[in-house]
């Protein structure tokens, strides 16, 4: 699995996706899908920069694998920051009533319903968020 480390910070969303992105367009990865893993790779990221370790900074670890039978990828993000599920929030409601009263908490929901599998875990001081895409 291929690792890249960067400071928790909103400037290096851009090279945390082109990461992921150089080896989703190596196995022929299309469109549409990279773009849904994109977008979950900027709610998870997004998640991490504003949540995790404020009011101060710390570093993530984007971990990327391709894999065969079936083709997907694998996508593990990691910090050391609070621990925190995201899973277990309840889900959300996108009801139109909602959505103009609601301040945030969509970007997990997005995730959960874009990606073909999403896992959660705490390990050694560290939270791990899996993400699973089928290409």
């Amino acid at each position: 699995m291929k690792s890249l480390i960067v400071k928790a910070v909103e400037d290096n969303l851009e090279q945390v996706t082109a990461f992921v992105d150089e080896e989703l367009e190596a196995y022929g990865c299309g469109s549409k899908v990279q773009m849904q893993i994109d977008i979950a790779i900027e709610e998870i990221f997004a998640n991490i920069v504003n949540y995790a370790y404020h009011p101060v900074e710390g570093e993530a670890e984007v971990r990327c694998e391709v894999m065969d039978d079936p083709l997907r990828v694998i996508i593990q993000f990691l910090d050391n920051g609070k621990p925190f599920n995201p899973l277990d929030r309840e889900e959300a409601d996108i009801s139109i009533k909602a959505l103009e009263q609601r301040e945030g908490g969509l970007g997990i929901f997005m995730v959960k319903k874009s990606m073909d599998g999403v896992r959660y875990s705490y390990e050694n001081g560290k939270n791990i968020l899996t993400i699973e895409k089928n290409f």
